[in-house]
């Protein structure tokens, strides 16, 4: 009797293994992202629908309607919740914005993927949810990338600034951490500004700070939008005053190749997204995600500028992938 049951048992494991990896197959994924005003996050959803085709996934994204719209943007999440999606892959605006939407999704079990920008653990488990896995660059390691570059470029003493993104975003802050971590006691850092990720705010933020510090020697920006708005103000000065991004955009690329831009620290949305794909395939097939998968980065200057051009938006060799091992 009791071996009669354990085969019973056996047969009901295997049959529902069966069933999520079959399920898995044509599993429907939701995907929220930031605005698509963004060249980074329309490269994040390339790689989402390009991953989905490949892994034979349905997917359907939407996106707030700016970087500013956090509201929006959870308005749209909420109206997914309420559809029959088997996972949910998030890049939230801000700390806080989706964690009341993602509620309904984590009452009906479905798994939540988090890309890029990071949910407020504490917030989460307030609202009675944790998310499945996080996927995306460590931002204090890509922030630090760019202060070792600006090592390189300046001499020790001299004056930089930074231009940070919209006040209070995580990620923001860690990537300034990471600058200011690498060049402590060894670059005088005179002003940090938030310029919003906007381009012209860099711009007339930019032009002010060059007014005010006549010898500066280097900024610092938090994504590569800001990073050409200041290359802009340095232009119209006449100055030699060096100038890291960060993100890797295809303008920030061609920006560096033209010998304009100094640096960027490239990370890689397409991957980031298709990485995410992969993760929800995954969850679906009832497979137990890494808590955190780092995204590549990599230092583009002068010298490999055209060569991460012409591999745009991959990156240009392989990288780390705990996520594919686990659909083999």
């Amino acid at each position: 009797m009791r071996m009669r049951m354990f085969n019973c048992l056996a047969i009901g494991a295997s049959l529902l293994a069966t069933t999520l990896a079959a399920h898995a197959d044509d599993a429907k994924v939701a995907a929220i992202v930031k605005g698509l005003d963004n060249p980074f996050f329309q490269t994040m959803q390339q790689g989402i629908e390009e991953q989905a085709k490949a892994d034979s996934v349905a997917v359907t994204v939407q996106a707030a309607a700016n970087m500013g719209d956090a509201t929006g943007q959870a308005d749209r999440l909420t109206a997914m919740a309420l559809q029959d999606f088997d996972c949910y892959l998030v890049n939230p605006i801000s700390v806080s914005n989706l964690v009341q939407a993602l509620v309904p999704v984590a009452q009906k079990k479905k798994p939540i993927i988090n890309i890029d920008s990071t949910i407020d653990a504490g917030q989460a488990k307030a609202a009675g949810f944790s998310v499945s896995t996080y996927i995306g660059t460590d931002n204090v390691a890509a922030g630090a990338l760019a202060g070792e570059e600006m090592l390189k470029l300046v001499p020790k003493g001299s004056k930089v600034a930074l231009v940070a993104g919209i006040v209070g975003d995580v990620g923001s802050n860690a990537r300034i951490k990471g600058f200011k971590q690498a060049v402590e006691g060894k670059l005088d850092v005179v002003v940090m500004v938030s310029a919003d990720w906007d381009r012209e705010k860099a711009l007339t933020a930019a032009t002010d700070i060059l007014a005010a510090h006549p010898d500066l020697a280097g900024f610092f920006a938090a994504n590569d939008i800001m990073a050409l708005g200041v290359e802009r103000a340095v232009q119209t000065s006449g100055k030699n005053v060096k100038v890291i991004g960060l993100d890797g955009i295809v303008d920030a690329l061609k920006s560096v190749a033209a010998g304009e831009l100094t640096a960027t620290v490239a990370q890689y949305p397409y991957v980031v997204g298709a990485m995410g794909v992969e993760a929800c395939k995954a969850a679906v097939k009832g497979k137990e995600l890494p808590a955190n998968v780092p995204a590549p980065v990599l230092l583009i200057n002068k010298d490999n500028a055209e060569a991460s051009l012409k591999n745009f938006p991959r990156p240009g060799g392989d990288y780390p992938d705990p996520l594919r091992e686990l659909l083999k």
